[in-house]
Formats: C-alpha cells, structure tokens, sequence
C-alpha cells in the first residue's frame, strides 16, 4: 500500500516507511514554527497522517483541499509557511531526537517543495472536506517531545505511537 500527497498535477507516492519519516520530520519543523491559526490547522492535518492511529497505508492528502486562505496575501502567508517547514525539516531540524538517520528524506521534502512551490490555491472557497477547521486546531503540544499533538483526538504525538 502506498500514501499519496498531490498537488499541482504532481504526485508524492510514498511507502509507509518512507510517510512515517516524511510526515516526523515535518511536524518537528512545523511543531517548532507553528505560531498562527493557520499553521496549527496545517499541524492537525499532519497529526492526521500519523498510520499509527490512522491505519498504515491508509493518509495522504491533496493539496487542493487545504484552505489556503481567503485573500492573497493569508494564501501567500500559509504557502510561505509550508516553505519554511519544508526547509527547516531538510536542515535536519531535530532528526536526532528520531533515534534513526532517514536517508531518503531529502527527496521526499525536495519533491514536497517543488509540489508546493508549484500549487496555486484556489480562490473560489474549494473543498476543504479533509483540512481541519480553527476549532480543531492542533494546540496541544506533547511534553515529552514538544511536538504538536492530535489532542483532544488521541493522546500523545506521532512520536509517541511509533512502534519501538
């Protein structure tokens, strides 16, 4: 079974060894930059794809369906925000605390940016059926490893429900 993140005509079609790692170091990055709605809502999304708790083989999600913003300049500043995690997460941002060195990440985050930098949000209010709203926001961070967590949904993080 294969997890696939789309957008802009392009496809991410990842193992589900290879969405674990793609899906950690994102939330490590995005955990550390979250500071508004908008980003926490990007952050309950991510929670979202953790195969732990959702079933392996069984998340992704389209770009399309994430609501970007209604004016360009909240657009511009989400898709900047997804950027920044991006690269923050191919420095290597925290992969220590992983216990492992994921060493085909680069490509995935690499290809991951190229899908992002490509989108263009829709104006016209699309379907965001799969993109949590500001009530379901992931504020809650976990306190051992101070990433941001699907509570009040399930207890602990994606690093927590990793199988040891």
């Amino acid at each position: 079974m294969a997890n696939v993140f789309s957008g802009g005509g392009r496809e991410l079609d990842l193992s589900n060894g290879g969405t674990e790692v793609f899906v950690a170091v994102l939330m490590l990055a995005v955990s550390d930059l979250a500071s508004e709605t908008w980003d926490f809502r990007f952050a309950a999304l991510l929670t979202l794809q953790d195969q732990n708790v959702m079933g392996r083989g069984a998340v992704g999600f389209h770009l399309e369906e994430v609501d970007w913003g209604a004016g360009e300049a909240e657009r511009a500043r989400a898709k900047d925000f997804v950027l920044r995690a991006t690269a923050l997460a191919a420095s290597g941002h925290r992969w220590n605390e992983l216990g492992y060195h994921p060493p085909r990440v680069h490509a995935y985050l690499e290809w991951f940016r190229i899908m992002v930098e490509r989108f263009r949000p829709q104006t016209d209010g699309g379907p965001y059926r799969h993109f949590p709203g500001p009530d379901e926001a992931a504020m809650a961070s976990c306190t051992r490893h101070r990433v941001l967590s699907g509570l009040p949904y399930w207890e602990g993080c994606l690093l927590c429900h990793r199988p040891r």
